[in-house]
């Protein structure tokens, strides 16, 4: 599956520090998919970081993300 990524999401993901290969792993290959706001699909996958899991939430509308960002609070967004 071809992903696009929109510009003001590439530089989120760079501010926030997240490896892209971690976001092409999570796209291609998620723990979960669940639904998101407004039709929206969000592919979860659950990192090591820091000595702690972290969940890398990828956004995305139709083929193309909208945002991604690392979350500590796997239970508030696991199904």
């Amino acid at each position: 599956m071809s992903v696009k990524i929109i510009p003001l999401a590439l530089k989120k993901i760079k501010r926030r520090g997240i490896p892209s290969e971690w976001v092409e792993e999570t796209i291609s290959n998620p723990d979960q998919i669940v639904e998101g706001y407004r039709g929206r699909r969000v592919a979860q996958k659950v990192y090591y970081v820091v000595d702690k899991n972290m969940l890398l939430r990828v956004v995305l509308e139709d083929n193309t993300v909208v945002t991604a960002y690392l979350t500590s609070q796997i239970g508030r967004y696991w199904r």
